[in-house]
């Protein structure tokens, strides 16, 4: 399932990337490096990790694809979060525009992975006795993830599936009519953090650490960090439009709106409006060239 959502994220980024006015190959290649750079820096820690184990049977390497861990994946986000850093740096690419282009991609591989980790038993939730609650009752999990069998269990991986397929549906409608670049990102950030936070209420804490005397655990931390960096993000901005563009659109509205205007075309015997916005292209008048410049 996580391989799955990675393809989906692949093929959905390259509508996103035209969308957002990134060159779509690039794109293409900007995610192929991030994945690999993530794959590779989740192993070397499981290898690391389990180094003492893995020497007695060395049989067991090929499991360790297997374990799902909240450390796993932060240390596979921020690998990857620094491979596309590089590569757009290198490429010279609008570092905002690609956020935008990646945030719904991102949003749906993530639903993708928690059906996964619903199947493999990952990731449980707390014990309930809910209509809908989920029972395990394969050693598998028991083995791989320390799920608890024969207990129902809250099905949160599919809380989290559901929040991030509707978080990536509201900024796949929002990214073609964004005011500005990187307000996708900001509100990706928004939408996964609040998302981590509310879902882990319903997870067993065990493995996920604790903080703050048991208020807050790893993952809730690395949300409220999200949540932070989201707002950061989508805080007020200053146009990027040019200064001059704004002095002539300030004058053309300045000019239409004076209550002297009529009684100074009458004066003049010809449109001023048309004298002032003729200043953008290059036709104003020597009277207003100090506008032009």
């Amino acid at each position: 399932m996580a391989a799955i959502g990675a393809l989906v994220a692949l093929f959905v980024a390259q509508r996103t990337a035209r969308m957002a006015g990134v060159d779509a190959a690039k794109m293409w290649n900007l995610c192929i490096i991030s994945m690999c750079a993530a794959l590779v820096a989740e192993r070397l820690l499981l290898v690391a990790v389990n180094w003492s184990a893995i020497r007695s049977h060395p049989q067991w390497t090929p499991g360790l694809a297997m374990i799902h861990h909240p450390l796993v994946a932060g240390v596979g986000a921020l690998a990857a979060a620094g491979a596309a850093a590089w590569y757009v740096r290198v490429r010279s690419m609008p570092a905002l525009a690609a956020a935008d282009a990646l945030a719904a991609p991102i949003a749906m591989g993530l639903a993708c992975e928690q059906m996964g980790a619903l199947l493999a038993g990952s990731g449980y939730g707390t014990e309930t006795t809910v209509p809908w609650a989920v029972i395990y009752t394969s050693p598998a999990a028991a083995l791989w993830s320390g799920t608890p069998l024969g207990v129902p269990l809250h099905p949160v991986q599919v809380y989290a599936a559901f929040a991030y397929l509707t978080l990536a549906v509201l900024l796949l409608a929002w990214l073609p009519v964004r005011r500005r670049e990187g307000d996708i990102a900001g509100g990706c950030l928004l939408g996964m953090g609040a998302a981590i936070y509310v879902t882990e209420l319903w997870r067993d804490p065990v493995g996920r650490g604790s903080n703050l005397k048991g208020a807050l655990d790893g993952p809730q931390i690395a949300a409220v960090a999200m949540v932070i960096l989201g707002a950061w993000i989508l805080r007020e901005r200053k146009s990027s439009e040019p200064a001059s563009q704004q002095v002539i659109e300030l004058a053309v509205e300045d000019a239409g709106s004076h209550p002297f205007h009529d009684e100074a075309v009458k004066r003049m015997g010809q449109p001023a409006l048309e004298d002032v916005s003729g200043i953008g292209s290059g036709h104003g008048t020597t009277k207003h060239g100090v506008l032009h410049e």
